[in-house]
């Protein structure tokens, strides 16, 4: 054998070699058997040339000499330092309290406004006496279920109680159009994107670590502008169309959209249609509460000959529109990960969006200006060729291809006659009036009037009027009860006692708006000395009015009433 400082060299070559592939115990067994094989003075000898202490080694050389059968693992069971939850009891229960403070701890929880990271609760347990890491905070919260968890979207807002009878009423609509052929369409208004090289959502694959530079701040390029996609989504054909603004997302581009894709796609697709279902969201541009959008549909419908019909989702039920999950879903995803650098990008981008079902889509660029802040006044809402549907008018109507007054502005209905159909009320039979006495009254009657409403306008102004009220024109309100009118209620109702709640659909008004005409009417009758007389018959239906009428020799009216 040569000599130990050979030896030593030689076993310190061999253990230099071998232990990087060893692990703690096999390194412990290596060396034990090396001191076993040199006897005495071995265990100082190996020592000494793999630089471990004694201990080390007689260690080794009992568990090589136990005669114990491999352990299969490094360590034995229960080695090693105790975990921080069995050493600290306390541990565990304190870091529930924090994660979960309204079941398991105090309510005001140190972290109830901050974020519950791993690093802050390991800060606050040991701000609280707990020593321990983020590593084993994480692993405590993995053994006790806990994961990292996002916002899930299942709590929805206030249904509307007729909103499952509303979508199937939109089924019901569309199944009819689509059975007789007419084009069945689904509109909206997808997110506006900036244009310009901004971040884009979504991954692309590139060679790794070349991503797409892009700026680091979104704001908005005075130049370049935004992009507003307004789609149009034929359910029947499963086509796409988008108009993709410049401007502003008003009801006149709304609309617009609308009849860019009916020129170019609608009306060679249904020739011989001459109505047209819309299905939209219940805000927005296009909402059910948009004067604007009804306005510009019925210029469209004149313009098209269409019968043009929307129907609307109720509120909060936009999501279940066909056009966001048909069209929309698929844009997003075929542009994902890519800067919309230019408005041709965007257009080339939605119209390259294709699906395995056969989705087509075609996208045209639109910079034209719409104005917003366009108000739309109550005498040109009524006069739209509107109709609305006997369920749910609001979300549901027609408008008609029927030529209207787009300025709203009606002649104001002739003061000194009855309204239409009601001339067989000034027969002289019935009102008790002479005709040679009747004109005289009607013109006293009105100086009165006029003279009674500018006193009324004062004391609202609180002064005299600024500008001259225009002559011939009516721009409010649809044309009310004439003053002829207005007399008339009131004879029917002092001279034959006739109720108010009969009368008042005679008149096509409320009761309300009656009572206050007669109201009206009877001070001014006091005010210019006229009485009327109480008739020898008194009336309780309408019924009983035509059959005096036919008493008294007048031509038996058809009466027409509204009901309200």
């Amino acid at each position: 054998m040569g000599s130990p400082e050979g030896i030593e060299a030689a076993l310190a070559a061999k253990f230099a070699t071998l232990f990087p592939h060893l692990d703690e115990r096999q390194r412990r067994l290596a060396i034990g058997a090396e001191a076993r094989s040199l006897g005495h003075g071995g265990i100082r000898l190996v020592a000494r040339a793999a630089g471990v202490r004694e201990g080390t080694v007689s260690c080794g050389v009992s568990e090589l000499e136990s005669g114990e059968a491999p352990l299969g693992r490094v360590r034995r069971s229960g080695g090693g330092r105790k975990r921080a939850v069995d050493l600290d009891p306390g541990l565990r229960p304190a870091l529930l309290a924090l994660v979960e403070p309204d079941v398991r701890g105090d309510p005001m929880s140190p972290l109830r406004w901050t974020t519950k990271s791993t690093r802050q609760l390991a800060a606050e347990l040991t701000r609280q006496g707990h020593r321990v890491s983020a590593d084993t905070v994480a692993a405590v919260l993995r053994e006790e279920g806990f994961s990292l968890q996002g916002n899930a979207k299942t709590i929805e807002g206030a249904q509307h109680s007729d909103r499952d009878a509303q979508f199937r009423y939109i089924y019901d609509q569309a199944k009819d159009f689509q059975a007789a052929g007419d084009p069945v369409i689904s509109v909206d208004t997808k997110k506006k994107e900036l244009v310009g090289n901004y971040k884009n959502a979504g991954h692309e694959w590139r060679r790794e670590g070349d991503p797409v530079r892009v700026r680091t701040h979104d704001f908005p390029d005075a130049d370049l502008g935004k992009a507003i996609p307004y789609g149009i989504y034929d359910l029947t054909a499963d086509t796409g169309w988008v108009n993709v603004g410049t401007d502003h997302d008003t009801a006149a581009f709304a609309v617009a959209s609308v009849r860019r894709w009916w020129h170019a796609v609608g009306h060679a697709s249904y020739p011989r249609s001459h109505r047209l279902l819309i299905t939209a969201d219940a805000g927005g541009s296009n909402g059910y509460r948009t004067r604007a959008w009804k306005f510009e549909l019925a210029a469209l419908a004149v313009e098209t000959g269409l019968e043009i019909t929307v129907c609307h989702f109720p509120p909060g039920t936009s999501k279940w529109n066909r056009i966001e999950h048909r069209l929309f879903s698929h844009i997003t995803m075929n542009w994902r990960g890519r800067p919309l650098t230019s408005h041709e990008v965007i257009v080339n981008s939605i119209a390259a969006t294709t699906t395995h079902t056969g989705l087509t889509v075609r996208a045209e660029l639109d910079t034209a200006l719409y104005e917003t802040g366009v108000r739309i006044s109550d005498g040109q809402l009524n006069t739209l060729p509107l109709s609305r549907h006997d369920w749910h008018g609001d979300w549901n109507y027609t408008l008609h291809p029927q030529e209207h007054r787009r300025d709203g502005v009606l002649p104001i209905p002739p003061q000194n006659e009855a309204g239409p159909g009601r001339d067989w009320l000034t027969h002289p039979a019935l009102t008790g009036i002479p005709h040679e006495q009747w004109d005289s009254l009607v013109t006293e009657l009105a100086a009165a009037r006029a003279a009674q409403r500018e006193t009324d306008l004062q004391q609202r102004r609180g002064g005299d009027r600024q500008k001259t009220p225009a002559a011939g024109l009516y721009t409010g309100r649809r044309p009310g009860l004439t003053l002829v009118d207005r007399l008339l209620a009131t004879i029917l109702y002092q001279r034959f006692k006739l109720p108010q709640v009969v009368i008042a659909p005679l008149f096509t008004v409320t009761p309300v708006t009656l009572n206050r005409a007669i109201s009206q009417t009877r001070r001014l009758l006091h005010d210019i000395g006229h009485a009327i007389e109480p008739a020898e018959t008194q009336l309780a239906t309408l019924d009983d009015l035509t059959d005096l009428t036919t008493h008294l020799g007048i031509p038996k009216p058809e009466i027409k009433t509204a009901s309200y």
